[in-house]
């Protein structure tokens, strides 16, 4: 709680947040800090980096909140991604979405568009027009990502998009482009998985953003609006997930 309240900007002093949570001076509150973050209870107040939430802990049939999660605030300009856009029914059933090839299967979900993009030769169409990485994404990540709510669709649907991020020497020609507007971004790191685990890892992730991080911390989700950054190697995967957030009123 003390860190997301250093990350909320403000000028409260270290001292205060020491007694604010029951510690007995700033120096020992200090320790505490750095030995849990890695970082001073100053160097948090920048942007960007890495902190780690441990939601209240609720006793039921098991206990919960006992695994931490790393996560960091970033603000990030707007910017735009270009990809293949689905427009898909919350109850699983698919509304329409860009495919490569007319007689393709429309599919039903966004898991099923990236399995039909890897089998057509759409995926690796995109990664190949997507150009350089932009400077505001990690370098080593891979080129094909992806981005969920990222504009109103009608109600019981969403639209989710494989996308690359758009630069100078990308090439956006019959790709489907969203503006991405400026925006605030708590990102969510994985740790490293296999590849056939990557629907698992990303819906526990999702899970634990909703259920655990969210309900402590003084921020609100903005539109529904969440990217899955994808890196890895064609053995391990790794992905971040960002979601747009605002401070509470």
């Amino acid at each position: 709680m003390a860190a997301m309240e250093l990350q909320q900007g403000g000028n409260i002093k270290v001292i205060d947040l020491a007694l604010k949570y029951g510690y007995d001076s700033p120096v020992s509150f200090s320790r505490a800090f750095r030995t849990l973050h890695g970082v001073t209870p100053t160097e948090a107040r920048a942007g960007g980096v890495t902190l780690k939430a441990y939601p209240r802990i609720s006793f039921q049939i098991s206990v919960k909140g006992e695994k931490r999660m790393d996560y960091r605030i970033e603000n990030k300009d707007a910017f735009q991604v270009f990809g293949y856009e689905g427009i898909f029914n919350t109850d699983g059933i698919g509304v329409n979405a860009d495919i490569l090839h007319d007689n393709a299967v429309h599919p039903n979900n966004p898991h099923e568009l990236w399995n039909q993009n890897y089998v057509n030769g759409a995926y690796e169409k995109l990664a190949a027009d997507a150009g350089d990485l932009p400077l505001f994404v990690s370098p080593g990540l891979c080129k094909v990502h992806g981005v969920c709510d990222y504009k109103q669709t009608e109600p019981g649907t969403f639209a989710y998009m494989q996308c690359a991020f758009r630069n100078k020497n990308s090439k956006v020609d019959g790709y489907t482009v969203a503006n991405i507007p400026a925006s605030t971004w708590v990102i969510f790191p994985s740790e490293k998985f296999k590849w056939d685990n990557v629907v698992e890892v990303v819906n526990n992730l999702h899970k634990r953003f909703f259920s655990e991080w969210l309900p402590t911390a003084e921020y609100e989700q903005v539109n529904g609006m969440n990217f899955e950054i994808y890196g890895g190697d064609s053995d391990m995967g790794y992905v971040e997930l960002w979601y747009a957030v605002k401070k509470k009123v």
